[in-house]
């Protein structure tokens, strides 16, 4: 059964992007499009070719599938209640970080490859916003390590408890962690809106512009993978692993589908940031990891001064 978190989560990244428009087109009063409707414009993109400009390398074509490969290579370190995922090793959260960092780099050169001053532009500013989330996701990992004494995703799971209001108070700020981050890392509101169309405050979706084709049909498939993975972490973070099977599934698909639903929810109702806020939000992604990292020290009875 090692994957299983990897085929649901699979399963569960078709969905995300049209239960997004769906959630937001409902609460704005609009029709919207179908759920299905990213599918089938992601199909549609898979049956035409790409162009390339003469101006782009090799790096540029190639920059897709390595950023898709990526996104699938770190979900195979999902796992799923007492199921490892199909990779698993100590300090396996950092490989898996670095994983996404790795396709992410190669979009960013990818898009200056393009010789474009907007591409280059958007390159720059998912650059900075990917290096200032980092560390509020490290701290968080180590945090919850530390309180549970162990370092891969599936051991650290498997061995949460919860059983404080301090400790209750952990899981809602790394539960609304994971969220934000997942918002950071998919460049969605309040960073970005991937709906705009004005390039000088587009950030992702303008570093994208010059693909086409199937090269875009991996890039709009990723989008959901990488939903996918935080809602899974989510998932894991909530379920014991004690639980029956079936039960942990339908929890496990619950809890995506209650993710995926808030974040319609949060496009719906919050602003985009002036691009000078957005430093200073991120930031304090990472001032809420230190007050998650404080709390675990107390639970454990570890202190600076002793």
């Amino acid at each position: 059964m090692n994957g299983l978190g990897f085929l649901l989560s699979i399963v569960s990244s078709l969905l995300f992007p049209g239960i997004i428009a769906v959630t937001k087109a409902k609460l704005s009063g609009r029709k919207g499009p179908g759920i299905f409707q990213p599918l089938f414009d992601a199909a549609r993109l898979f049956r035409k070719g790409s162009i390339y400009s003469v101006t782009t390398s090799i790096i540029f074509q190639i920059a897709p599938v390595i950023y898709f490969a990526s996104i699938v290579v770190a979900l195979l370190f999902m796992p799923f209640g007492q199921y490892k995922g199909f990779l698993s090793f100590e300090v396996d959260f950092v490989f898996f970080s670095y994983l996404l960092a790795v396709g992410k780099f190669v979009m960013i050169i990818g898009a200056m490859d393009t010789g474009s001053g907007f591409e280059g532009m958007g390159a720059n500013r998912e650059a900075l916003y990917s290096m200032l989330v980092e560390p509020a996701f490290f701290i968080l990992m180590g945090s919850l390590a530390l309180l549970t004494n162990h370092t891969s995703f599936y051991s650290l799971f498997v061995h949460i408890h919860f059983d404080s209001v301090l400790s209750y108070l952990i899981a809602l700020l790394a539960i609304y962690l994971f969220v934000q981050i997942a918002m950071v890392e998919n460049s969605r509101i309040p960073i970005d809106d991937p709906k705009t169309h004005l390039e000088l405050t587009m950030i992702h979706e303008v570093m994208v512009l010059d693909n086409s084709g199937f090269d875009m049909c991996l890039i709009h498939l990723a989008t959901g993978l990488k939903f996918a993975l935080y809602g899974g972490l989510i998932a894991n973070f909530i379920f014991p692993d004690t639980w029956p099977l079936y039960t942990q599934i339908a929890v496990f698909l619950m809890v995506n589908l209650l993710f995926v639903i808030a974040v319609g929810f949060l496009e719906a109702f919050r602003a985009r940031n002036k691009l000078e806020k957005n430093p200073k939000w991120i930031l304090t992604l990472s001032s809420i990891s230190m007050v998650v990292f404080l709390s675990v020290l107390v639970i454990v009875h570890k202190y600076f001064l002793e």
